[in-house]
């Protein structure tokens, strides 16, 4: 006989805990002190970005890879539970989201520094990755993997080659991702064969955490024709595409001149903005962009990954546009080729400063507009929103436990405040994910990282060089 549900013992109960709420179901609780564990919750809803607020002196319970309930330390008291975490002076919260990465490029971290873009991929990036063996792939994967849970990331969106090697990663680390097989046209008919065969193949995968998408590279290596025929195969088959556009304003200046197109309007030709799409980047968008994506009648979101144009010399994402027209931006890293970690964490702060330094505007992107992208908006862009970034009843239990006792996150005035600008992905103690616990105080449980570097170090001789004169392709953003 099946024991039920509710006589069973939960999971997973997490007590004393600030936990970071939406849509009005907790206090402020923004004067709270977190190490004290007495202090009520405020009941007054808070009238945030994304209604966020924060929940003082709370408990969590886990069951069955869903967030049973959000309640009291008293009200759990007697509850029955496989673990029990006393969280006194942590801070629950959603596990953030890299909306955008190549996971397998943590190989190539620091080696292409100080370059424009045309030289980085062209004399770099794209001549080593033809070195890439499967295994080269599967061993980056993991090692982003073990990085991004001591960081707090519970899901991430990925784009690259082997990604069956990547979903094998995923698999073993616990992680939640949505895997996107990345293709060129150059690659003739099989390109997009294989990115859609791993797309049905896959999704599902790992106990349901892992969805998949199709995944053109962008409108200057992947032509109209393709474009078209992967919006009409995400159609067919209800999946998300995933795609570099607009990247930067050169690139979309070159498209301009070669065929009279901004990127964004080659998309909407080819019927990619009337389906889900997660278009990374998209520092290049013009006004008239703006019109043409609000004419698509797809679900269309963006990734910023704002250290990468930072280092490269670009200007932001637009959010204060893109927000104008509900269009939801998540937050990113893009591949530590180019943004050197995964820290999701270090993305949120630096889209807060970089978003108030090019609009000139101190007010714009507060730091609970910051959270909202880091969770709700994040959820929303990887086509998870029903799902994850939030902590509510019926949701995954995909969550993290961050210290706040540290001397740089004390005293706490504003929970928000401290999230975005005081703490650091260091300060994540716990990373659940599914119910599943991954990381426990700092070590982690499913991945082992000296075994991981101990077998990729000594394939980086093979994998870097560069004399044999191929590229996987020719950057030219036209």
């Amino acid at each position: 006989m099946t024991t039920a549900p509710e006589s069973r013992p939960a999971d997973i109960v997490i007590t004393g805990c600030t936990t970071l709420t939406h849509g009005g179901t907790g206090g402020t609780g923004d004067a709270a002190d977190p190490m004290d564990p007495s202090d009520p919750a405020t009941p007054t809803p808070s009238a945030t970005a994304g209604d966020i607020g924060f929940l003082g002196n709370s408990a969590i319970v886990v069951r069955d890879g869903l967030i049973e309930s959000i309640t009291t330390p008293e009200a759990v008291a007697d509850l029955p539970a496989v673990e029990r975490i006393d969280a006194r002076g942590l801070l629950a919260m959603p596990g953030l989201i890299n909306c955008h990465t190549h996971t397998p490029m943590v190989a190539l971290r620091g080696i292409a520094e100080d370059l424009p873009i045309e030289e980085w991929f062209n004399d770099w990036i794209w001549p080593i990755e033809t070195n890439l063996t499967d295994r080269d792939i599967e061993l980056g994967a993991l090692l982003a993997c073990a990085e991004m849970i001591r960081a707090g990331v519970t899901t991430f969106a990925d784009h690259y080659f082997a990604m069956d090697r990547v979903a094998a990663a995923t698999e073993a680390s616990g992680l939640r991702a949505n895997l996107g097989q990345g293709y060129f046209s150059s690659e003739g008919a099989a390109g997009l064969e294989r990115s859609i065969d791993h797309a049905l193949r896959l999704r599902g995968a790992a106990g349901g955490r892992i969805t998949t998408s199709l995944a053109p590279h962008a409108p200057y290596t992947v032509d109209d024709g393709d474009l078209a025929a992967t919006a009409e195969l995400a159609r067919e088959h209800g999946l998300l595409v995933h795609i570099h556009a607009a990247e930067n304003k050169a690139q979309t200046a070159a498209a301009v001149a070669a065929t009279g197109r901004t990127p964004i309007e080659t998309l909407h030709r080819a019927g990619l903005l009337d389906v889900d799409v997660l278009i990374a980047h998209g520092t290049g968008l013009t006004d008239g962009d703006l019109a043409v994506l609000r004419r698509g009648t797809g679900r269309v979101a963006f990734a910023t990954a704002p250290k990468g144009y930072l280092k490269f010399g670009w200007d932001p994402t637009p959010l204060r546009a893109l927000a104008s027209i509900g269009v939801p931006v998540g937050l990113a890293t893009d591949g530590a080729a180019s943004n050197n970690t995964l820290d999701v964490w270090e993305s949120m702060t630096l889209t807060a400063l970089t978003q108030k330094s090019s609009e000139r505007d101190p007010a714009w992107l507060t730091a609970r507009q910051a959270l909202d992208h880091a969770t709700t908006q994040s959820a929303r862009a990887v086509g998870l929103g029903d799902r994850v970034g939030a902590l509510a009843p019926g949701r995954c239990a995909d969550l993290i436990l961050v210290d706040l006792t540290g001397p740089h996150t004390q005293p706490v005035h504003d929970h928000a405040a401290t999230l975005v600008y005081s703490a650091r992905s260091a300060d994540v103690l716990t990373t659940i994910v599914d119910g599943k616990v991954l990381m426990r105080d700092r070590r982690l449980l499913t991945l082992d990282v000296s075994r991981i570097v101990g077998e990729l170090n000594p394939r980086l001789p093979a994998l870097t060089y560069r004399g044999h004169g191929r590229r996987i392709q020719d950057y030219d953003p036209a």
